[in-house]
């Protein structure tokens, strides 16, 4: 397969590394310039130290070049800068072009999930855009460590596809058409682990963590079938899975910034000394207006939002958290 890459951040280059040992031919591009001199001149990443890039990876600053008779595109750009690079690609995009998404989040406003985004920047290429999601830290994929993914898409033919293209000895790929659902999961965790990060800043201890885990995986869940998503995403590797390791891996931005909060430190030092893109944070917004709209009850996501957008004092909102009204479980 010829394999052109978006972005060329951690997971990009970890998914780079991981296609083109698998035989791919992988070309990436960037925006930054400088970012492609240095990992062609000299074949490492900055953020996953050890890991050498195959001589035989290409990289461009052209994004024509990049999006030029592939069978595969690959979307490795954080959330925020997705629309501005379909934008800037779809000129050159051929009609009935394979894309896969790496990035996860909701765009402000819109309210529309990564896939959503690029699809609305590409009208009339039916362009067929599968998101991959699930619980893959690139520091692990790096080193080629045992990991699953979800491909998830409403068309599977295309879902299987993409799930073809990545399997291998050491990534597992499962298919899933709730592409929806996947999406909601990828972009709703991070705020979830943004809390685990908070609580363990704050000194306490694994039972607050393992509470956050779970009653936060049952307000995403609780979003997500209102938007009619399906109920079993949730429980599987785009849900509960992808939580569990963003909100304990030491891996975990997320959970990072949400440490350092935690400790007093303010949210934007706290994104500047994790030095890479906080994609719970960027998720606050959307995330805020979609539970008002559609009247669902998100206690920790509104949490997080209080203390990250509203000056609230952590502790405070755990205490708000700890006394709320009495209720049961199952509902």
């Amino acid at each position: 397969m010829n394999i052109g890459i978006l972005g060329a951040g951690t997971w990009g280059m970890a998914l780079t590394r991981m296609l083109y040992n698998m035989g791919h031919e992988v070309t990436v591009w960037s925006a930054i310039g400088e970012e492609i001199d240095q990992l062609d001149r000299d074949r490492t990443q900055k953020n996953l130290p050890g890991m050498v890039i195959p001589a035989g990876v290409k990289f461009t600053k052209d994004i024509a070049a990049v999006c030029a008779g592939r069978d595969l595109l690959l979307f490795a750009v954080p959330s925020v800068f997705v629309r501005s690079t379909a934008r800037q690609a779809a000129p050159h995009i051929p009609a009935g072009q394979l894309i896969a998404d790496v990035a996860k989040g909701l765009e402000p406003g819109t309210l529309k999930t990564m896939s959503e985004v690029i699809e609305d920047e590409l009208p009339g290429k039916g362009a067929k855009v599968v998101a991959l999601s699930g619980p893959t830290h690139a520091e692990e994929v790096a080193q080629d460590l045992p990991t699953t993914i979800v491909a998830a898409c409403a068309d599977i033919d295309a879902a299987e596809t993409v799930q073809g293209i990545f399997m291998n000895d050491v990534m597992r790929v499962y298919t899933n058409t709730d592409i929806k659902g996947v999406e909601l999961c990828g972009a709703l965790k991070n705020i979830i682990a943004l809390a685990a990060g908070i609580s363990a800043g704050i000194g306490f201890g694994d039972n607050a963590k393992a509470a956050l885990i779970t009653r936060g995986l049952a307000e995403i869940t609780r979003l997500g079938e209102k938007l009619g998503c399906h109920h079993k995403t949730f429980s599987g590797l785009a849900g509960m899975g992808d939580l569990i390791v963003t909100a304990t891996s030491r891996h975990s931005r997320n959970n990072r910034c949400g440490y350092l909060i935690g400790q007093g430190v303010p949210p934007e030092e706290a994104i500047r000394q994790v030095g890479m893109v906080v994609e719970g944070i960027n998720a606050l917004e959307a995330t805020m207006t979609l539970s008002e709209k559609y009247d669902v009850e998100m206690p920790i996501s509104h949490a997080v939002d209080r203390v990250v957008h509203h000056a609230a004092d952590p502790a405070q909102e755990v205490r708000r958290l700890m006394n709320r009204d009495p209720k049961t479980e199952l509902f």
